[in-house]
């Protein structure tokens, strides 16, 4: 029987403020890492999970590492390969940090290498996507591309799919804090406004193509300007308490901008240079537990370039 392969995946940052399911970037930490081997009975299974307790469901059709795993086979027609999982979650659920999407891109790079690589990265990406759908009702890839891939991605369209990766400055950082609240990605999609005024979609592509400006020219003052979100932000800050006072903290602490890590609750803010990063998550942290009582956990990471890969 063949050795089991393990695979590391890491958090992501989706939306990144102005770039509604069309923006996202990876986080060196936290991640879920994925153990697969093959078995002798056809099918995936599930064999444990840790770290969730006990949350997460361990049948095959639910669970989006298995269920990935599962498109995936049918679509090498393998179906008759067994498969054994063991996931271990590193991350918080319903963060904002794409912990569904860390889970399936871990599984599915775990897999292939069981495989003997058939498939690249960029062609496991829509079985991580139809996880996702399974997840939270929509197939959007802002959290699984940046976590398969790595770095600073771009979704320029679903149908066909056409992902891009921007190249960013070096010396950028990112700052992510998560709050001890949970917000499912369903719940906070509920709240948004089904339609944008012409003024609203102006300023936010507006602010999408200039983000994307500042990234290539490694204008931070740019990035900083630009990473701000009319869609989103203004309904879903309302779930997080003590959103504003964090944000204010985070500005004054030298951040470039600030705003919702994917559907939150986490909070991330661009700023330039790690230890001007740890200012600005003490003072982040500061905000929640002196204003709402929160407590949280915080990040300061590079833009991860590796993505989800194979750790044994």
């Amino acid at each position: 029987m063949n050795s089991p392969i393990t695979a590391f995946a890491p958090a992501t940052v989706a939306n990144v403020g102005c770039g509604f399911d069309i923006f996202g970037l990876a986080i060196n930490e936290p991640g879920d890492k994925v153990v697969a081997q093959i078995s002798e009975a056809p099918g995936v299974r599930i064999q444990k999970i840790t770290g969730d307790n006990g949350k997460l469901p361990t049948e095959s059709e639910k669970n989006t590492a298995s269920f990935s795993v599962m498109k995936m086979l049918e679509s090498l027609q393998k179906t008759d390969i067994g498969i054994d999982l063991i996931i271990h979650k590193d991350m918080p659920l319903g963060s904002g940090l794409g912990s569904s999407a860390a889970s399936s891109a871990a599984a599915l790079v775990a897999v292939n290498e069981l495989l003997g690589k058939p498939l690249t990265k960029h062609e496991l990406l829509p079985f991580a996507m139809e996880s996702e759908a399974l997840a939270c009702g929509s197939p959007h890839a802002d959290n699984v591309a940046p976590s398969l891939l790595g770095g600073f991605v771009l979704i320029r369209s679903y149908d066909p799919l056409d992902v891009i990766q921007i190249q960013t400055p070096q010396e950028l950082v990112v700052v992510v804090v998560h709050p001890d609240i949970e917000i499912m990605t369903a719940d906070s999609r509920k709240v948004m406004k089904k339609k944008v005024s012409l003024s609203d979609a102006v300023m936010q592509s507006g602010n999408a193509a200039a983000l994307i400006a500042g990234l290539l020219k490694d204008d931070y003052e740019l990035v900083g300007r630009s990473l701000r979100d009319v869609m989103a932000e203004p309904a879903r800050s309302m779930l997080i308490p003590g959103y504003d006072s964090a944000r204010q903290s985070a500005m004054e602490a030298g951040a470039l901008g600030f705003s919702i890590s994917g559907s939150g609750p986490s909070v991330f803010a661009l700023c330039r240079g790690e230890e001007s990063g740890e200012k600005i998550k003490i003072a982040i942290m500061d905000a929640f537990k002196k204003n709402v009582g929160f407590d949280s956990e915080g990040y300061v990471s590079t833009i991860n370039q590796e993505g989800a890969h194979v750790i044994n």
